[in-house]
């Protein structure tokens, strides 16, 4: 290439509105993306943790049961708590991916589907949250 076309190549790209590296510095998408990794990741290891206490009852009942005991607690009442909510978010962002991929027209409303997204994650948030959490601190433990 000759040093004047890439000059104003480089002129071109130092005078654009959008950070240089990436489309979704900040934006919707980006944030999709962060959300769903860490959700996928607290969710994985929620999982673990559970195959390995469930298998517990095979190595011995007691300990089994020592440990289920020590999740009866508000402290794991709020765990639970989050773990739906995390859940829930990968669950619709999961399914807003889905229409992204194999839609045709996904990648042209994956903004609008980010936010419905978010409605339906508040709304399943609002409907839950208040009713475990009311559970959690007024049953006897």
């Amino acid at each position: 290439m000759p040093n004047e076309a890439v000059s104003t190549l480089a002129t071109a790209r130092s005078s654009s509105k959008r950070p240089a590296g990436t489309l979704y510095r900040g934006n919707t998408g980006m944030w999709s993306w962060v959300l769903h990794r860490i959700t996928g990741v607290a969710i994985y290891f929620f999982l673990l943790v559970h195959v390995l206490d469930t298998a517990m009852i095979r190595v011995s009942p007691g300990a089994y049961d020592a440990v289920m005991s020590t999740y009866k607690n508000p402290l794991m009442g709020l765990g639970e708590t989050a773990l739906v909510i995390a859940i829930m978010f990968h669950a619709f962002n999961g399914l807003r991916i889905i229409l992204i991929d194999f839609w045709s027209k996904g990648a042209k409303y994956q903004r609008l589907m980010f936010w419905i997204v978010i409605a339906l994650w508040v709304i399943g948030t609002a409907g839950f949250a208040p009713i475990h959490l009311h559970n959690v601190f007024t049953e006897p433990h």
